[in-house]
């Protein structure tokens, strides 16, 4: 008996160590990729560099935090890019020239994402080959809003996001609420321990007399909310729409759910993780590494090796933990 004492307190603690440190990934990478942008170029660490080089990282933070809603209860969701450049489209155009009908449009296409929770529930459909074929309802729509790239950004959107805050620039600031605000909304809240349950234990969230289909309505209207405000946020910055800018948010929201810690299985996520998985992959992609004469090219790539090190550096510390 007390020879087996020890063993249980060790593999506790080994349990623990493990779970911090996948905890500490997230920020762990995020420090790496700094450190190396400072040793590229120092003068890079500063006010005006992070501000350019974290220009996008606000509508790629929201985008993230839309889909981690819909990972949360074990879906993917496959058109949160086009759906973004949707979002542009209606707000450079209708939100712009037709402030009431461009708002409409908006609640319309939050409404039509509850909707898909509702149907994927109900008629237990695959959310991927769901979403999949929304995307191109959305890439449609936004083709039909606008032909070609143009309009332009209401100008309280562009004042809002074009914000200069002292001493930190606003895309750090906006982050940091972002991240604080989904995590209490998610993961302290009362609400927020029922939904995540629906992804972790749909079984158990179903007899304790909570309804599955209302959570996935509310966590699709949720990837849909965010969904809209990732995209005004970023024809805020870019001050015109186009069809196509959103396009490689999907595989961008999937890449920083994962790089924060997120699983597909499980209801297993942290809104914190993800925003910083977010502001990651926007420092490796940031426009500011090509004015250091670093191929585009090597950039994409650098997302790539970042997500592939993260996930392989957590299955190790989740096997030496087990």
């Amino acid at each position: 008996m007390t020879s087996s004492a020890p063993t249980a307190a060790q593999s506790r603690a080994a349990r623990n160590r493990a779970r911090l440190l996948r905890t500490m990934l997230p920020a762990l990478s995020m420090t790496l990729i700094l450190l190396a942008i400072a040793w590229l170029n120092p003068r890079a660490i500063s006010y005006f560099g992070f501000s350019l080089m974290l220009n996008l990282a606000i509508p790629i933070a929201l985008a993230t935090i839309a889909q981690m809603f819909v990972i949360t209860i074990n879906e993917l969701d496959l058109s949160i890019g086009t759906f973004v450049g949707f979002v542009g489209c209606v707000t450079a155009t209708w939100l712009h020239d037709a402030p009431v009908l461009g708002v409409l449009v908006l609640l319309a296409s939050i409404g039509v994402y509850a909707g898909l929770g509702a149907l994927i529930h109900l008629r237990n459909l695959p959310s991927i080959v769901v979403t999949l074929g929304m995307s191109f309802v959305w890439q449609g729509l936004a083709i039909l809003i606008l032909p070609k790239p143009g309009g332009a950004a209401p100008d309280w959107l562009k004042g809002l996001m074009g914000l200069k805050v002292p001493f930190v620039p606003f895309p750090i600031v906006a982050a940091i609420v972002i991240a604080l605000v989904v995590h209490f909304g998610l993961m302290r809240s009362a609400y927020g321990t029922v939904l995540r349950g629906a992804g972790g234990n749909p079984q158990a969230i179903g007899r304790a007399g909570w309804s599955l289909l209302k959570t996935k309505v509310v966590m699709f209207a949720l990837t849909g909310t965010f969904g809209v405000i990732s995209g005004m946020a970023l024809i805020g910055i870019t001050t015109s729409g186009d069809a196509n800018i959103g396009n490689g948010y999907t595989l961008l929201s999937i890449a920083g759910v994962i790089l924060g810690g997120g699983e597909f299985v499980g209801g297993r996520v942290s809104p914190i993780g993800a925003v910083i998985g977010a502001l990651t992959l926007a420092l490796a992609a940031s426009p500011l590494l090509t004015f250091m004469n670093i191929p585009p090219d090597w950039q994409v790539a650098a997302n790539g090796v970042i997500l592939i090190s993260v996930l392989a550096a957590r299955a190790l510390i989740s096997r030496k933990g087990a």
